[in-house]
């Protein structure tokens, strides 16, 4: 693992959806699959309970904003795989924000079957360029340009996850806490890998960990 220097402060994120759209360039029809996306996840969340009442009132700065930074990361890559892919988040938001990209695909990979209703919900009513599927993310055989996940499990286990597509070539690119130094010093007891920390801008104590060459050195 390569050490990585200490992130640079922050400004302060954006928090209503002009900020949230300014921030990101996004386009009107940007703003309109998103502004869908959020009724969508409001009108399911009233039976399914997807999230929790907080992820509706921080939609914007919390999780489309949190979702869309990753995209700066990776400028180039257009297919993306999304490990438990939950209510959307970042899969749904990428898979928005690359609609128009020759050749974008975002993989929604979730194991639970009433999320992945949801999921499909949006992606054919948003008419997305996604893919959901029902199943185990390491049972999936697909080739990626960037592997990512967002408070899907300690990176020691993460890693087990998404081996897979970091062996196929992809890059993973982890939406993290202020817990990432500790659960990287756990992961280093039993994977070998080049690591470097980006400061995430939506929340002082968030980081983004890119990871890649992954190799197992102790069963976990």
């Amino acid at each position: 693992m390569s050490a990585a220097p200490a992130p640079a402060p922050l400004e302060a994120p954006p928090r209503s959806a002009l900020e949230v759209r300014a921030a990101l360039g996004a386009s009107d029809r940007q703003m309109a699959d998103l502004e869908a996306f959020y009724r969508l996840l409001e009108e399911w969340n009233g039976t399914m309970n997807l999230v929790g009442p907080s992820a509706l009132a921080e939609f914007w700065p919390r999780h489309v904003f949190d979702s869309a930074q990753l995209l700066d990361l990776a400028p180039e890559a257009c297919v993306w795989a999304d490990l438990g892919a939950g209510a959307g988040f970042p899969g749904l938001v990428l898979a928005i924000l690359l609609k128009d990209t020759p050749g974008a695909r975002v993989h929604l990979i979730e194991s639970m079957a009433k999320r992945c209703r949801f999921l499909s919900a949006a992606v054919e009513q948003l008419t997305l360029p996604a893919t959901v599927h029902h199943g185990r993310a390491e049972d999936l055989g697909l080739k990626v340009d960037v592997v990512t996940a967002r408070a899907l499990a300690p990176l020691v286990r993460l890693l087990g996850y998404a081996r897979p597509y970091l062996a196929r070539g992809a890059t993973g690119l982890f939406l993290k806490g202020q817990d990432v130094g500790s659960e990287l010093t756990e992961a280093t007891k039993y994977w070998k890998f080049e690591a470097h920390l980006t400061a995430s801008l939506s929340h002082p104590e968030g980081r983004i960990l890119q990871v890649r060459g992954l190799k197992s050195v102790r069963k976990v």
